[in-house]
């Protein structure tokens, strides 16, 4: 999967920054990225069982330890960005985009909610941070009914501005695409309601040269100034 400078990456709800970057880094260097999108869970499932990948990048740091721990990696890795999360209610929806959720939890008592996305808690970590909002909030368990588990959590913006509900939680990044801000209205949950979502990256074993060129370029100023231009926060440690 390696071969004439060209790279095989994992990568999950990333999609537009990435591309960005990698284009980007190809420009520069010549060398060409072939970025794989999915579940972090799925991606760390599949490394286990000895899926042939070279950088994998994860919404939630525990997937790069655990991979560590199994000596699947070189090392422990870095982190590369912290995200957000967010109330997205589509066009038409009787929901408000509310990031204090009072507005969901009338929609619960009165039943304006019928339908509510999330990503699947069990293996995608926005999905977690989700869960650990509405627990906050208190609506964890009279929610449950009503959602709607996406695969991922490109898959679960899809199913929050589709219409099939009345609206989810996403990610920033997702919500600051130009094509997802014309489907609806998006507020910020408050990042103290959750866990910090900390993105890790790390190379695993036999990764080419051009792997590890593209998870060095990835900590620059060039591709950390895509990366805040997209909602994320950079860290301030690695």
């Amino acid at each position: 999967m390696v071969g004439n400078g060209l790279a095989c990456f994992i990568f999950r709800f990333l999609r537009r920054p990435l591309e960005e970057v990698a284009a980007q880094f190809e420009r520069e260097t010549g060398q060409k990225m072939r970025l794989v999108f999915g579940s972090s869970g799925n991606f760390y499932s599949q490394i286990v069982q000895g899926a042939p990948f070279h950088l994998y990048m994860s919404a939630d740091a525990a997937f790069v330890f655990k991979l560590a721990d199994a000596g699947k990696t070189t090392d422990r890795g870095r982190l590369y960005a912290i995200g957000r999360i967010g109330v997205i209610v589509p066009q038409g929806s009787p929901l408000m985009a509310d990031g204090q959720l009072v507005d969901l939890a009338a929609a619960i008592k009165d039943g304006r909610l019928q339908k509510f996305a999330i990503a699947n808690p069990e293996h995608a970590p926005y999905g977690a941070r989700a869960r650990e909002a509405l627990q906050h909030a208190g609506l964890w368990e009279s929610i449950q009914p009503k959602l709607v588990l996406g695969e991922n959590i490109s898959q679960t913006a899809q199913f929050a501005t589709s219409g099939s509900t009345q609206g989810g939680i996403i990610a920033l990044s997702l919500a600051k695409a130009p094509a997802m801000a014309k489907l609806g209205d998006f507020a910020l949950i408050p990042e103290s309601w959750h866990q910090p979502l900390k993105q890790r990256m790390v190379l695993l074993k036999d990764a080419p040269p051009a792997a590890r060129a593209f998870y060095e370029y990835l900590s620059t100023p060039a591709a950390q100034e895509i990366m805040v231009r997209y909602g994320f926060a950079m860290p301030k440690d690695r």
